[in-house]
């Protein structure tokens, strides 16, 4: 007798809300994360996972206006909000302004964090234009970075913000 798994048993709950400005639906188990909602349902996959228990910030995304680690967040808790992932960070046809800091300040290597940090210091320049270093780096405190070591991330910050004014 074939054994069929488990999981292939769980109800799924349907989910919408609004993803980088778009209405969307998905179905969604309710043990999912947010994280693996977005990378194996909805094959947005520029969210990475990186430790996938809350410490790295790799998987940062924009609920409702708050910074929030996906991989803490179940699927189903995205009924009625607004998300945004890195993908829907830049203009159509082009990049935001700090996309194209973290470019020419060599704020990126392996890749792996950037996503979380372009998200979070987007969230921070749009609830504080002005903010300066010391604001910055608390902000972006919940974000790890193993390559490129934070001096150039936060230039690249500081550049985008004066870009953005």
């Amino acid at each position: 007798m074939t054994q069929i798994p488990e999981q292939q048993f769980v109800h799924k709950v349907p989910v919408q809300c609004t993803l980088n400005g778009q209405s969307t639906e998905f179905l969604a188990a309710p043990y999912l994360s947010l994280l693996e909602i977005l990378r194996e349902t909805l094959g947005l996959t520029g969210t990475k996972e990186g430790c996938n228990d809350g410490n790295c910030g790799a998987c940062t995304v924009n609920v409702d206006g708050r910074i929030v680690d996906s991989c803490l967040m179940l699927g189903v808790e995205a009924q009625g909000k607004n998300i945004e992932t890195i993908e829907g960070v830049a203009p159509a046809g082009g990049l935001h302004p700090l996309q194209q800091a973290f470019l020419e300040e060599a704020a990126l290597q392996c890749g792996i964090c950037t996503p979380g940090f372009l998200v979070s210091a987007k969230a921070l320049l749009e609830a504080e234009p002005n903010a300066d270093e010391h604001r910055i780096r608390l902000w972006l405190a919940g974000n790890l970075c193993r390559c490129t070591g934070y001096d150039k991330i936060i230039r690249a910050v500081e550049k985008a913000r004066e870009e953005m004014k």
